[in-house]
């Protein structure tokens, strides 16, 4: 049994301990920690039988009867509870980014060098159930020479302005998560990378330095083209859709839905929005990670998305930005 401490009470925390209690039987959720801990995290922390709820996260990392910790806390916070959980033995799933400062990253690499810690990067999306078969497709071959990746990710709507000022921007916090998908279907690394983007749907968001729309293509090592296109708004729902095209033909993934009934009337054809938010459309993948990351620590095995996985979306990500700044394709190896 894997005995788990949780930082970080909110949303995706509680995600987690959820994932846990229904369906990791190999695991305990033994402390959950947070300095802002609300009276409804406290609820449900207690509601869950967690034990040890805690304002200091510091406990969880001094506890010997835990076995690893889940960093679900800030960004701000990820690399230092990292290295400090490091530091005191333990295995470590850390929410992405690992930080948005490259050499905060190499700290937590070095760290970990000469230890048999388990350290897995929160990139959930790997485990959906349509990108894992993509990826095996394309894996298997049967999609031929890999041509072009096309990625596209909307969200329903944008964030608060609050979250914008403090989230590394649109590249760092939002399509962060396609360039490691960009990764993860190609089983190829990126060269180079040219951005464009916009303000087009909250002129708050380029007040508060950023942008809300933005186009990425980006050239990989095995000669493949990707593009990657994002919104912060999509008002019929949460849009997530990929393609990989090749010599051999072609693999596609369209959005979850809540049924896949289609009407068809003399009044038009009508099926299902998309389903509205990323935890509908992911809680299996938030599970399955959280899964394999404990068999990782019971197996004594790698984890499916290591630290380095957790670093090469980053270089993308600054790369993209000093794209969009200086107006020109950006390669990787100017910034890292």
């Amino acid at each position: 049994m894997v005995k788990i401490g949780i930082i970080g009470a909110g949303r995706i925390g509680q995600v987690h301990g959820k994932s846990i209690l229904t369906g990791v039987p190999e695991a305990k959720i033994e402390a959950i920690a947070d300095p802002y801990l609300t009276a409804e995290a406290r609820a449900w922390a207690e509601g869950a039988g967690i034990k040890k709820i805690s304002l200091d996260y510091k406990d969880i990392i001094n506890d010997p009867e835990v076995d690893a910790v889940l960093i679900c806390s800030s960004t701000d916070t990820h690399c230092p509870i990292s290295l400090e959980a490091i530091a005191a033995g333990k295995h470590v799933f850390c929410e992405k980014p690992i930080d948005h400062d490259l050499n905060n990253i190499y700290k937590v690499i070095d760290a970990l060098k000469g230890t048999n810690i388990k350290y897995q990067v929160g990139f959930n999306r790997r485990f959906d159930h349509n990108f894992m078969a993509m990826r095996q497709a394309v894996a298997e071959g049967k999609i031929g020479e890999q041509h072009i990746i096309r990625i596209t990710s909307r969200d329903p709507a944008p964030p608060p302005i609050s979250y914008v000022k403090v989230s590394g921007g649109l590249f760092l916090d939002m399509m962060i998560h396609d360039f490691d998908m960009v990764r993860y279907l190609s089983g190829s690394e990126v060269e180079e990378v040219y951005a464009v983007g916009a303000v087009l749907v909250d002129p708050e968001i380029g007040k508060a330095g950023d942008i809300d729309t933005a186009i990425v293509t980006l050239k990989l090592k095995n000669g493949a083209l990707a593009v990657i296109e994002n919104s912060r708004k999509a008002v019929y729902g949460y849009d997530q859709r990929a393609e990989v095209f090749g010599s051999k033909g072609s693999i596609q993934c369209t959005n979850d839905t809540s049924n896949t009934t289609t009407l068809a009337t003399v009044d038009g054809i009508v099926s299902d929005k998309p389903l509205w938010f990323f935890l509908e459309r992911y809680m299996g993948a938030y599970q399955l990670e959280i899964k394999r990351f404990v068999n990782a620590i019971v197996n004594d095995t790698p984890t499916d998305v290591g630290v380095m996985d957790g670093l090469a979306p980053v270089i993308i990500g600054l790369a993209a930005k000093k794209s969009l700044e200086e107006g020109r394709p950006v390669k990787l190896s100017e910034i890292c």
